[in-house]
């Protein structure tokens, strides 16, 4: 297989991919191969008849297109990242009178997206954004920290609003049990709020031992029915009190906690972590600042196809989220009062923005002349084959031509935002 391309005018771009007469040839055999068993010939069970013999009973093309389709099932794609072609729609395919033993070539023709050239890319003004890390966001850190290793301890104390109770129970309503109001070993946090209304407050003061009558009215809109504004008494028996210990802040809390040993340098290290995440924050959200005003300054001639592609995707993405939620796309439109149509609506305009927002990257990359070497996808694989826990051979294996053209690509955009963004002016907050 050869493919070359022939003629490109504007975003239409033509080529050939041409087969020798031995490719044709093995494509014959394959198909053969493969739909036998759908001819029948006098003499031969089904599927064993020769193929010259079918060729002479069913014409001798019968195999041509099944061939032809296989070839291109396998050469189109190859064929589009050799010659580095990127459609946005179906291929026009016109296939020539085939002969038997001899070579041809198929004549494609595929709509590319636009190039244009982009305005106003270079030294964009846009403001500054910084997040600066205080000592006191490393101590709110250094908190968050503690309330995450606090633990519960039997205290010999009376319970205390915001202690956990672990308690015996047996409700009753007109001395008679009901169903559900009985427990063993219930641990109950004290001012939760998760018991009836004013029982929880009934066991403050409470030590391990004590028995106590709780005694609550149901609320009026109490789920169950029969004891909805019923008065109740809960036969309580406090098994044990809990506190909430806090471990202390110091040399030993920073050992615990993490590979440092002082508690200097854990705050050292979260502070220098929170000053990498604030400067990535304020790079993506310039980022973006400055490709909202390069979209807002170019015009750009969108391909509805384009547009209609990412809306499906993004529809298909939708969708997902929504059942990953438990709910089924139906429900949602229920629920919302929305139509199909609303839906689509409403995402195509997003789906146009993302659109020429990719378009408008691409040419920057394309007239910066950016690209992405062997070199470089190689790292960004080995970074996901890392993450994967996978042999880099095998992802690579597992992506296959086309995804790591993708990946490529990926790595070819994010040059061009790099380079807008350090060619940008940022003015003073």
């Amino acid at each position: 297989m050869k493919a070359q391309v022939i003629e490109k005018q504007g975003a239409i771009v033509k080529f050939e991919i041409g087969y020798t007469a031995e490719e044709f040839e093995n494509a014959l055999i394959d198909a053969y191969k493969e739909t036998k068993d759908q001819f029948r010939v006098d003499g031969f069970r089904k599927g064993k008849a020769p193929r010259k013999l079918i060729m002479q009973h069913y014409g001798a093309g019968i195999f041509d297109d099944e061939a032809v389709e296989r070839l291109l099932q396998k050469d189109y794609p190859n064929s589009l990242i050799e010659l580095g072609i990127e459609p946005i729609d179906r291929p026009s395919v016109d296939i020539p009178e085939l002969k038997h033993g001899e070579a041809f070539a198929i004549a494609v023709q595929v709509e590319t997206p636009p190039e244009f050239d982009v305005k106003d890319y270079e030294g964009v003004t846009v403001k500054g954004v910084s997040y600066p890390v205080t000592d006191e966001d490393v101590e709110a850190q250094l908190a968050q920290a503690q309330e995450r290793g606090t633990r519960l301890v039997s205290v010999e104390r009376e319970a205390q609003d915001g202690d956990t109770a672990n308690i015996d129970y047996s409700g009753s309503v007109d001395g008679e049990k009901f169903e559900g109001g009985t427990d063993t070993g219930h641990s109950l946090k004290l001012g939760s709020g998760a018991f009836i209304p004013g029982f929880e407050e009934q066991l403050i003061g409470k030590r391990a031992g004590d028995k106590v009558d709780v005694k609550v009215t149901f609320p009026e809109e109490y789920h169950a029915e029969g004891l909805a504004g019923k008065e109740a008494v809960f036969a309580v028996t406090v098994n044990e009190v809990r506190a909430d210990e806090k471990p202390e802040i110091n040399d030993e809390f920073a050992q615990d906690i993490s590979e440092f040993d002082t508690l200097e340098e854990l705050r050292a290290d979260m502070k220098r972590q929170m000053e990498e995440q604030g400067a990535l924050r304020a790079e993506m959200e310039t980022k973006d600042a400055i490709l909202e005003k390069i979209y807002d300054g170019n015009e750009v001639d969108v391909p509805a196809v384009m547009v209609d592609d990412q809306l499906e995707e993004m529809l298909k993405d939708f969708e997902r989220e929504i059942k990953q939620q438990g709910y089924k796309l139906e429900q949602y439109f229920q629920l919302t009062q929305q139509s199909p149509k609303d839906l689509r609506e409403r995402i195509k305009l997003d789906a146009y923005k993302r659109v020429k927002m990719k378009l408008i990257v691409q040419n920057i990359a394309r007239l910066q002349g950016f690209g992405a070497s062997d070199d470089e996808l190689g790292e960004e694989l080995g970074k996901m084959a890392e993450q994967y826990s996978m042999e880099t051979d095998k992802l690579r294996e597992v992506l296959g031509e086309f995804q790591l053209k993708l990946l490529k690509d990926d790595i070819t955009n994010k040059k061009a935002v790099d380079y807008i963004y350090a060619n940008a002016i940022a003015e003073s907050e």
